[in-house]
């Protein structure tokens, strides 16, 4: 499974695949300098109950902290991930 990110001006996506099939995005959008908002989470059926949500906000998380800055998780996926694992809340804003 490689996680890669395309990230643009506005918007940018992490996404997962696997021998050349996309098994998952997660898809934000810039809120200012320093945030970005996740809006959508989405796993190809295929590849449901692998984790391949789970991966991609760590991903998002990993970015985050990397390049400090804060994340709002505005999917019902993200928020109950960032809800579950009090580890990855340091990134919240």
């Amino acid at each position: 499974m490689e996680i890669q990110q395309n990230n643009g001006e506005s918007k940018g996506q992490f996404e997962a695949s696997d021998n050349g099939i996309q098994a998952g995005v997660l898809a934000y959008i810039w809120a200012g300098p320093g945030k970005f908002i996740i809006d959508h989470t989405e796993v190809n059926p295929d590849f449901a109950g692998q984790g391949i949500g789970r991966k991609l906000v760590w991903a998002a998380v990993n970015y985050a902290r990397e390049n400090k800055v804060k994340i709002l998780p505005l999917c019902p996926f993200a928020k109950s991930v960032f809800d579950k694992t009090s580890e990855i809340q340091d990134v919240l804003f």
